[in-house]
């Protein structure tokens, strides 16, 4: 067998300026083997088969030019396929080939077995007494070891002009299969094709464990004014670590992981990965009904999960064993995972990514994730992931000024940075972004079969004065502050994932009042603007008024009654998720039982009367893991959630777990109540019984299905018991039975209930022409549908 060279696991991000012919050479690189079977290293051939020079009639070849030369191996040469391989000329086939370290090339074909004459540096070439170009092979003598491979530069390109006209038109909807490393069988040989848009490049070679990191040997052509650059290498396959080394338009070099990677390395470790799915899906029913009811008409409770610290240290196929079980138990309707394309720091939650189009290595393989994904369907659990196209880090080895210029970034560099978080701002207003960005979120839903997209940081993208002082940002072309680029990117992926994913959601994390975030983008609102097109969005707004009003003392919160009630006003105005999410718990912030004033007890009171007052207001829901079994703590992603309050030899078990079972009581009460789901973007779908009791800290409402079924919700934020508490309700329904109570000793409260039928009486009260007595538990909420 041939020697097998040494593996190195890291590789240089940066090159110095130089002729690498000049350089020490690395031991002879492990070469793909031109076996039909495709094996990787054929056995040596004897050694009478060594070659020799000239032999079998080849004549020498003119030399390359100083020019010519000097770009091939500077990596600098936009056409290396144009001086290299097997061309006619007068007289017959002249064959060049370049192959760094080799001490002699003999060209193998029917019938045919000639030496090629070294011209030095690793060149070789000769011109056969050939009229048409053959099948042939080169047998590469390595001075110990000899190698039979094909020759990559005897290929046409394996890169349809379509491919690029869609790219170049911003068109391209599945450019993963374009761009990129790509396994495929080509001119009946098995390799890879390896693809990179690289527009201000001189010229890029492909290095990777394959060559050494040495890519002398693999330079890659350019395809005229698209900016991409193209290889195909025989033999190649899955696994093979690689990267590109780009010559700058400065004449350095800068050797950079694929922006396209479906596969990476393991960080710290940054290389890409050759990556092929053999996933088989076992999903089809729950990808037939994802998009049968329209998701803001539907039951939407979201388990949101940092997959790395849930259960610190699993993969994601173990993952698959636990995670489906915990949320189907609770009841939950999606998972949604914090950010999972692949990012150097993970302290960064996944929200600085550097490979867009990989799931992080740190849990497993792409296809272990799909497996996860797969799981989690089959079920019956959805499943949304954050993406976050609002900015990227700047590594040296990763997107920033990627070919020695601003790319993906702005060319402005105050557009580009990132006045808040040290990153760069994507160019929207490019057309190869924006597809880039468009085809990556069509990505993640096609090939990984992700229900939902919740994107990341829509305020920062919307707006080009967003964290800037006066002075420091440019209007826009109508004088606004407004980023239009930003505005049709937006509108462009929601309208392009809707199209060729059905039943797939995208939400928005947006923290202002931008009108119609979640309106259809061909309806054009006051402002100008056509909607941005989410399904959904983040209700912030009720997220910090709320959470405002429950840190507050009992005997202060009549002051602040309105900050429960402001939400109304405007709930109608977008599709609303109600969030309590990382952002909430950490840095300071406390957990959610912590914000809540009072002793333990209490505490944990607020906290179950929170949550049960969360799932009956209008909108979706969302909690954080840790908060449904009332984690005293901040999350720490260097942990996780504090599982061991779960541990029955805790003392405090109890408490702990009876939070987590009103949360598993709620969600099987919301699912079943179309009252809390079926109306949520339509006002007649709620009804205040009374929004003005702030002395009693009591807020009540009703819910209506799309039939007129009532539900009536009622919290008291106060910690005394209320008797006798009369509420104005439809007189047409004759008795009301208490279906869900926050204060329930199951889930740790007191028990103060109303165990009988509450009869509605014709006292008017609230306006209404009939009412019902009830009694009030202390900081609890209270569900009653009709007896």
């Amino acid at each position: 067998m041939t020697a097998r060279p040494p593996f190195r696991r890291t590789t240089p991000d940066t090159v110095a300026p130089g002729d690498p012919a000049s350089a020490s050479r690395p031991p002879a690189p492990r070469e793909a083997a031109a076996a039909p079977d495709g094996a990787a290293e054929p056995a040596a051939p004897p050694p009478t088969a060594r070659p020799r020079p000239g032999g079998h009639g080849v004549r020498a070849a003119a030399p390359l030019s100083d020019e010519d030369r000097g770009r091939l191996l500077g990596g600098a040469h936009h056409d290396p396929h144009g001086l290299l391989g097997a061309h006619p000329v007068r007289g017959g086939l002249l064959l060049r080939v370049l192959r760094p370290c080799a001490q002699g090339v003999t060209v193998l074909a029917p019938g045919l077995r000639a030496d090629l004459h070294p011209e030095g540096d690793g060149l070789f070439a000769g011109i056969l007494p050939l009229h048409t170009v053959p099948d042939y092979e080169l047998l590469v003598d390595y001075g110990r070891s000899t190698v039979t491979v094909r020759d990559p530069y005897r290929f046409l390109p394996a890169l349809g002009e379509m491919d690029l006209h869609l790219f170049a038109e911003g068109r391209h909807e599945q450019l993963w299969q374009a761009l990129g490393a790509r396994t495929m069988d080509h001119q009946g040989v098995t390799g890879t094709r390896f693809t990179l848009w690289a527009p201000n490049a001189q010229g890029v070679r492909v290095v990777g464990n394959f060559n050494c990191w040495d890519g002398t040997g693999h330079p890659m052509r350019s395809l005229g004014s698209s900016g991409v650059w193209e290889l195909f290498l025989p033999g190649i396959g899955e696994g093979e670590l690689y990267k590109f080394e780009i010559t700058r338009p400065d004449g350095s070099r800068t050797v950079r992981a694929d922006p396209m990677a479906r596969r990476t390395e393991c960080p710290p470790a940054t290389a890409s990965i050759v990556d092929a799915s053999h996933h088989r899906w076992q999903d089809d029913g729950w990808m037939a009904r994802r998009g049968e009811r329209p998701v803001h008409e539907a039951p939407f409770s979201v388990y949101e999960v940092h997959l790395a610290s849930w259960r610190p240290g699993l993969t994601y196929r173990q993952l698959a064993a636990q995670l489906p079980s915990y949320v189907k138990d609770l009841g939950f309707t999606h998972v949604e995972f914090m950010p999972v394309s692949e990012h150097p720091f993970g302290g960064s939650w996944g929200y600085q990514v550097t490979g867009f189009y990989a799931p992080t290595a740190r849990m497993g393989t792409p296809d272990d994730f799909r497996f996860l994904v797969d799981a989690l369907h089959r079920a019956g659990i959805g499943v949304l992931m954050d993406w976050v196209p609002a900015h990227f880090p700047r590594d040296d080895w990763a997107l920033a000024e990627f070919d020695g210029r601003p790319l993906y970034e702005h060319q402005d560099p105050a557009r580009a940075a990132h006045p808040d978080w040290g990153t760069l701002e994507f160019d929207y207003g490019r057309t190869e972004v924006r597809n880039f960005l468009v085809a990556n979120a069509v990505y993640w839903c096609a090939e990984f079969h992700i229900d939902g997209l919740r994107v990341d940081a829509v305020a920062s993208m919307l707006y080009l004065d967003y964290s800037r002082e006066d002075g420091g940002w440019t209007p826009n072309v109508n004088g606004g502050r407004e980023n239009l680029d930003a505005v049709a990117f937006l509108q462009e992926m929601n309208a392009t994932v809707y199209r060729r994913c059905p039943g797939v959601v995208t939400i928005a994390e947006e923290s202002t009042a931008w009108d119609g975030v979640t309106r259809a983008t061909h309806h054009v609102g006051p402002g100008g603007f056509g909607g941005l097109g989410f399904g959904l969005k983040w209700n912030m707004g009720w997220m910090h008024d709320s959470l405002g009003y429950v840190s507050k003392e009992p005997v202060h919160r009549k002051y602040h009654h309105g900050e429960m009630t402001f939400s109304m006003i405007y709930a109608y105005s977008e599709n609303y998720v109600l969030p309590i999410s990382h952002d909430e718990v950490v840095h300071g912030k406390r957990a959610l039982v912590s914000k809540m004033p009072g002793d333990w007890w209490q505490q944990r009171a607020n906290h179950r009367a929170y949550l049960g007052f969360m799932w009956a207001h209008p909108g979706k829901q969302l909690l954080f893991m840790g908060q449904e079994f009332a984690q005293g703590a901040e999350w720490a992603e260097s942990h996780g959630p504090d599982w061991w309050l779960l541990d029955p030899s805790y003392e405090a078990e109890p408490d702990h777990r009876g939070v987590r079972d009103l949360v598993r009581e709620l969600n099987r009460r919301y699912t079943a109540t179309p009252a809390l789901w079926e109306r949520d973007t339509d006002p007649a779908g709620f009804s205040w019984i009374d929004g003005d009791a702030s002395e009693d800290n009591v807020f009540s409402f009703l819910r209506f299905a799309a039939d007129s079924t009532p539900l009536i919700a009622v919290t008291n934020f106060s910690p005394v018991v209320r008797h006798a508490y009369r509420l104005g309700v439809p007189d047409h329904i004759p008795a009301w039975r208490e279906i869900l109570n926050t204060d329930d000793p199951r889930y740790g409260g007191s028990g103060v209930a109303n165990p009988d039928l509450l009869k509605t009486e014709p006292t008017p009260w609230n306006g209404r022409t009939a009412s019902l007595a009830l009694v009030l538990p202390p900081l609890a909420t209270l569900w009653l549908r009709p007896a």
